[in-house]
């Protein structure tokens, strides 16, 4: 039986290293069942990071290597909320970041990174 295309997991990979900088594709706050978490803005928000946390732990970075950061909210009046769970896992020298507010697929937030790796992969050659 195929699947249709709306079940299939989209063409992306999680994180991309290119040099030194590493790109995190964005994080929707999914569970670890792969439903979006029940809650308001910061319990979403707290999800879609504690997920980009994971990846970037997965290729060796933490939060303290991210560089910049692009989010997408589905509302403005859900700024307050994302600001105060952003904070508990960004610290300062923050991350340089732009918010963008428009429809999302999922959830009611989206979160991707850059972060500069500490110790940049080594490529397969041969």
């Amino acid at each position: 039986m195929t699947q249709s295309p709306s079940r299939l997991a989209p063409p992306l990979s999680a994180a991309r290293q290119v040099g030194d900088l590493l790109f995190v594709s964005g994080q929707l706050p999914r569970g670890a069942d792969g439903e979006i978490v029940d809650g308001d803005i910061v319990v979403q928000t707290r999800r879609s990071l504690a997920n980009l946390q994971a990846v970037l732990a997965a290729h060796g970075a933490q939060t303290s290597d991210v560089v910049k950061v692009t989010a997408w909210l589905t509302d403005p009046s859900h700024m307050s909320g994302f600001n105060a769970a952003y904070s508990e896992t960004f610290k300062p020298p923050y991350p340089a970041r732009s918010v963008v507010i428009s429809g999302l697929i999922a959830g009611d937030v989206e979160i991707e990174a850059i972060a500069q790796h500490p110790q940049p992969l080594a490529t397969a050659r041969g």
